[in-house]
């Protein structure tokens, strides 16, 4: 089975994803990203989210999507949504989980939150960084375990990722892109 798993996430200055609320800011939320974004969904075999988070596109529902959970001992169907498992990464592996879905290669899209941006750390092949400059969400909820105290770019680099080139995808917002990927 070969899996490709890649990482997505928009963050502030200080490497938040939502503020103290757990809410994702309309500051975040940037037509450039979301489009970046959408793009690399279309082409994911599987997205991975925790219960909070979710791209909330048209067309979202008729994405395969394992939702991180603990509420399931391994994996559960969601009632209303037959592309979509509840997924306990402790009880399954994902190669596991994938297969219930019907998928057996393929890109993984990583969403998030926090601790499912953490569980996949180890594995990331890619990972697609987007920053948002001149925002600071205090006590907000970061997109790694350790932020900020370590920036999420240290947190990639400790993992073995290595930064390609910094692209620009907003001029008016100075939104950015850099997608870091796995040196071996």
């Amino acid at each position: 089975m070969a899996l490709r798993v890649e990482g997505f996430a928009i963050v502030s200055d200080d490497g938040m994803l939502a503020d103290a609320s757990g809410v994702m800011p309309r500051d975040l939320l940037v037509d450039a990203d979301q489009r970046y974004l959408s793009d690399a969904l279309d082409r994911a075999a599987i997205l991975v989210h925790g219960r909070n988070s979710h791209e909330g596109q048209p067309h979202s529902r008729q994405r395969r999507r394992l939702i991180a959970t603990r509420s399931v001992a391994a994996i559960a169907q969601v009632p209303d949504d037959p592309n979509a498992l509840l997924w306990n990464p402790a009880g399954m592996p994902l190669e596991d989980a994938a297969v219930r879905l019907g998928v057996h290669e393929g890109s993984v899209a990583v969403l998030g939150g926090t601790d499912v941006y953490g569980l996949f750390l180890p594995r990331y092949d890619v990972f697609h960084l987007s920053r948002m400059p001149g925002l600071r969400l205090p006590g907000g909820r970061p997109v790694f375990p350790g932020v900020p105290e370590q920036t999420p770019e240290e947190t990639l680099s400790v993992y073995g990722l290595r930064p390609g080139p910094q692209r620009l995808l907003d001029a008016a917002t100075g939104v950015s892109v850099t997608v870091w990927r796995r040196c071996e």
